[in-house]
């Protein structure tokens, strides 16, 4: 017999398994069940800070009578290819890897092509970036082996839990080397600085099984026949080469950065294509210090970490959210071409540098987008496409008002006070901040609904509105502002036979965790395609 046990502690007492084991005892006798013959797995711990006072809450699984399952047994079996089916990946990140391993369940060949570099090669180009304001168009925080997360810090936290096995995604990250936190932290991460390392071991036994890796390859076209998408054609950005790859089907997992793709879509397909909800805004960054002192009522010495935050308003109708909180992190760079400024946020796996931070950014619906803009991707051929070009002008004047790469900012109190900083604190962006009133040139309703969502923020947070507090522009990528429609069974796209859109490029997913179980769900049904014929 397996229970599921929970407990509540003291910080303190974290350490003190005799203790967890009593209280485990007690909860058993409660419910009336043996305390003869069991056995303890930890699961699950999450941090409660609500009412001033601090606890932890613990979840254990018992197993009464008989032995814990092993992790080893609940991985999935991987095969060699056997050369009867392949299936083209266009894209590098969680979707086209999860994609990739649950093709070789099945022994069917992938074949993946990644616009980016390889993890080592990606990171020189990304310190370009912060050293001299270079961006690789192709390699950079967006575009490369792992996709955005790799480099932007691998948060594994998700609530999509009907989309799939959270927990099977998880083992097999902590397969692939990734730490056995991951399996109990209830928001797990694995750390800018370790998961490049376990995309590697997930890309050595895709190349040990058969899969085949082709970096610096940029899809740039279709080839369709009989109506049907049977491969691409790609253009190897290093040395020029163009080429053609055919495959049973193609798995479109570019990301949501990917906006060409996009624009092909649109130029092949315009009717895969819908306009969805998305959302842009700004990264805040505060002194780490003072997050924690917020968040733990100024108890910071309980050996807790670095203190997370989330956040959310209803203004005008509209939401104002935080999104991808980094505690004890840094703003990173994360444009994906020279004409644009765009800001992330990562934290490393021990989430210790002075700074925490997280986008607060104004849910965007497609009736909020400018006319100018609809009527541009009216002319183009495809309305759909109109918060793209959207999304595109605000990264455009975040360049105008920064200085190469170095980004916009503002002082959150002179932002509310719609003036100019005189200066700026320091921040955790490398490649510089200049000051900037964003009120001048981020849409107006943009900004004020940030103004009054900050205001509302400060009502639950007291302090969150401070002298130390920084607004660095722009936050834009937070998800895509298209869809590409696709057969909720099939996984098909609806408008090009043999395409299979997924992950955060496809509209349909956001995060490592959704977009690597989203990667799963489209590759699982290709397969039962092979199966049926």
């Amino acid at each position: 017999m397996i229970e599921k046990i929970s407990i509540t502690i003291k910080p303190e007492d974290e350490k003190n398994l005799s203790l967890h084991k009593s209280l485990v005892i007690k909860e058993l006798k409660k419910n009336n069940l043996s305390t003869d013959d069991f056995s303890l797995v930890f699961v699950k711990k999450s941090i409660d800070a609500r009412h001033g006072q601090l606890k932890l809450h613990l979840s254990y699984k018992v197993y009464i009578g008989e032995s814990p399952e092993e992790t080893a047994k609940s991985l999935p079996v991987w095969k060699k290819a056997d050369g009867k089916h392949s299936v083209i990946i266009v894209g590098a990140g969680p979707a086209g890897l999860f994609g990739a391993l649950k093709l070789l369940e099945n022994g069917v060949k992938p074949v993946i092509l990644e616009r980016g570099s390889e993890t080592f090669k990606r990171k020189i180009d990304i310190a370009k970036i912060s050293t001299k304001g270079y961006v690789n168009e192709n390699s950079n925080y967006c575009f490369g082996e792992g996709g955005a997360g790799t480099f932007s810090d691998g948060k594994l936290y998700t609530r999509s839990n009907k989309r799939g096995d959270i927990g099977a995604i998880l083992r097999i990250l902590n397969y692939f080397g990734a730490d056995n936190k991951i399996l109990t932290d209830a928001h797990p991460h694995i750390g800018t600085d370790r998961l490049p390392q376990v995309i590697n071991e997930i890309r050595k036994k895709i190349i040990e099984l058969g899969g085949e890796f082709y970096f610096d390859t940029k899809v740039t076209n279709f080839l369709i026949e009989n109506d049907r998408v049977v491969g691409v054609e790609a253009l190897e950005t290093i040395d020029s080469e163009r080429k053609t790859f055919y495959a049973d089907a193609v798995l479109l997992a570019t990301g949501h950065s990917a906006t060409d793709i996009y624009q092909l879509v649109a130029k092949t397909a315009p009717s895969a294509l819908e306009a969805k909800t998305f959302a842009m805004g700004v990264r805040v960054e505060h002194p780490r210090a003072l997050i924690d002192s917020i968040q733990y009522h100024g108890k910071t010495d309980k050996g807790l970490g670095a203190a997370e935050y989330r956040v959310t308003a209803q203004v005008e109708g509209r939401g104002v959210y935080s999104f991808c909180m980094c505690p004890g992190g840094f703003v990173v760079p994360s444009s994906s071409g020279p004409d644009e400024i765009v800001v992330n946020g990562m934290s490393a796996a021990s989430r210790n540098s002075k700074w925490s931070n997280a986008a607060i950014v104004v849910e965007i619906r497609p009736e909020d987008i400018p006319d100018e803009f609809k009527k541009q991707a009216e002319r183009s051929g495809c309305p759909e496409v109109a918060g793209l070009l959207f999304r595109t002008e605000i990264e455009r004047k975040a360049k105008e008002n920064g200085c190469g790469q170095a980004a916009p900012a503002q002082r959150i109190k002179d932002f509310i006070d719609d003036k100019k900083s005189e200066d700026l604190p320091k921040t955790s962006y490398t490649p510089g901040v200049v000051s900037s009133n964003l009120n001048s040139w981020l849409p107006k309703y943009m900004t004020e609904r940030l103004r009054l969502g900050f205001k509302e923020i400060n009502k639950n947070m007291h302090g969150f509105i401070c002298d130390d507090a920084v607004l660095i522009a722009a936050e834009t990528r937070t998800s895509t502002p298209v869809r590409i429609k696709r057969d909720k069974k099939t996984f098909e796209c609806t408008s090009l036979k043999g395409l299979y859109p997924a992950g955060e490029g496809s509209g349909y997913s956001g995060g490592i965790v959704s977009s690597a179980m989203d990667g799963e769900n489209a590759c699982a049904a290709i397969c039962s395609t092979f199966q049926r014929s």
